[in-house]
């Protein structure tokens, strides 16, 4: 079979479904080499508020599909999924289902997913975390908030709120990820943690607190509390914003 795709960021050649055809007209190719360097011209002039995010997704996607326009797919994604948040934290299978689409362009898209987050929780980590809300919460939102499953993410905290490590303690299901306050502590104690924050996900996009969210985040804080642990706060993150326990007086 074909590949329709170079390698990781590769420059070979492109043939979507086969072979490309013999008499490929030598202007049709110059069609979008043009248009190419036209974004990349404006890019390096205006920057990237100069572009829309179709536009930035077709630049994304020059290198992993040299040898096609690459604007079709790049709107076809953003129509699929809503927002090029979504496109970056959508799975590798989904992202295929794109016609355009094929394993380079989806590793390339989950490649700049993964920079992203390593980007922002470099922000965070070896910082005062409570003075630093608003990083915390973009690092978790590019970490979790287009997760098609439910995931619980600890975020262990020194004496002086410093963060010492963040960790992805359970991966669930579509609504419901098991944890239990035993091993949250354990592994606090582990780590010689003096804080942490919870964090996990809701799929379905609302982060509003389910009533199992409230009553396991109690039982963890009755649990840590006599080993001398506090629980600053339980973050919940959706699509459509996020919801603070704390913040909403739960806990």
């Amino acid at each position: 079979m074909g590949e329709d795709e170079q390698g990781l960021f590769g420059e070979g050649a492109f043939q979507p479904a086969g072979k490309e055809p013999k008499a490929v007209k030598a202007s049709q190719k110059k069609h979008y080499e043009g248009h190419r360097e036209r974004l990349r011209q404006r890019f390096a002039e205006a920057g990237s508020d100069a572009l829309s995010d179709y536009e930035l997704l077709e630049m994304m996607l020059f290198r992993s599909v040299p040898r096609a326009d690459t604007k079709v797919p790049a709107k076809a994604l953003l129509e699929r999924f809503g927002s090029i948040g979504e496109v970056l934290g959508a799975p590798e299978h989904r992202l295929k289902e794109v016609t355009g689409i094929g394993d380079a362009a989806a590793r390339d898209l989950k490649l700049v997913a993964a920079l992203t987050q390593r980007m922002l929780r470099a922000e965070v980590r070896g910082r005062e975390v409570l003075s630093s809300w608003s990083q915390v919460l973009d690092y978790c939102r590019a970490a979790m908030a287009y997760e098609a499953r439910e995931e619980f993410r600890i975020l262990f905290l020194d004496k002086k709120n410093l963060l010492i490590r963040d960790e992805r303690q359970q991966t669930g299901t579509v609504d419901h990820t098991p944890v239990y306050p035993r091993e949250v502590v354990r592994r606090a104690l582990e780590l010689s943690a003096s804080a942490i924050i919870l964090v996990h996900n809701h799929p379905s996009g609302d982060p509003t607190p389910s009533r199992a969210d409230i009553e396991m985040t109690r039982m963890i804080i009755a649990t840590a509390e006599p080993m001398g642990i506090t629980v600053h706060d339980h973050i919940i993150i959706g699509k459509e914003g996020h919801a603070s326990m704390k913040g909403l007086q739960l806990i």
